[in-house]
């Protein structure tokens, strides 16, 4: 694990977390908007009550952590940039 590097300007995150349940680096994930609800109320609903979501890769966790500290789920950001522009609603999630 490497420190945020420091010095003039701004600074960035750089460093890899393991998830100690899969064993595998955390990331952000996107989460699928419901019908009617958007991605991000969801989470927030998720993250006041405790609730489980559903990433789009499958992965499945309760929201606690701020997804600007990891980097994107690769697989997630496929699907979403796969699913978007299909006239499913999720342009405007």
């Amino acid at each position: 694990m490497s420190m945020p590097s420091t010095g003039t300007g701004t600074s960035t995150l750089d460093r890899t977390e393991i998830d100690p349940t899969t064993g595998e680096p955390r990331n952000a994930h996107i989460v699928k908007p419901k019908k009617g609800q958007t991605g991000a109320a969801l989470v927030t609903e998720a993250r006041v009550f405790g609730h489980e979501v559903e990433a789009l890769c499958g992965h499945r966790f309760i929201p606690s952590k701020n997804p600007g500290d990891y980097p994107p789920c690769q697989e997630c950001v496929r699907l979403f940039e796969q699913k978007t522009g299909q006239g499913d609603g999720w342009d405007e999630a």
